[in-house]
């Protein structure tokens, strides 16, 4: 499983826990804006299950930023981990 797909599905998390925020107007979307800080620790493998968390580390609604952490996990050993993912916010 390719380390530009893991920190794909971890981007995506964030951003769907980013729309959830107070302050964020329906119809919104967040945009990827970089990552910084990338870990791969543990080869991922097809049949493995990756199992994600992110943390909104940083969130302004008014300005259309966000900033994020991630961690994934196969059978419960670290294999991937975001240092700062960034995000603009785009309003409908």
């Amino acid at each position: 499983f390719p380390g530009v797909m893991q920190v794909e599905a971890l981007a995506q998390l964030a951003g769907v826990v980013a729309l959830k925020m107070d302050g964020v107007e329906e119809g919104s979307i967040f945009l990827f804006g970089g990552v910084d800080g990338v870990k791969w620790k543990k080869p991922v493998v097809p049949g493995d299950q990756l199992i994600m968390e992110v943390e909104i580390t940083k969130f302004n609604a008014k300005f259309g930023l966000a900033k994020a952490s991630g961690k994934a996990y196969v059978d419960g050993q670290l294999a991937c981990e975001v240092g700062q993912m960034t995000f603009a916010l785009s309003k409908s």
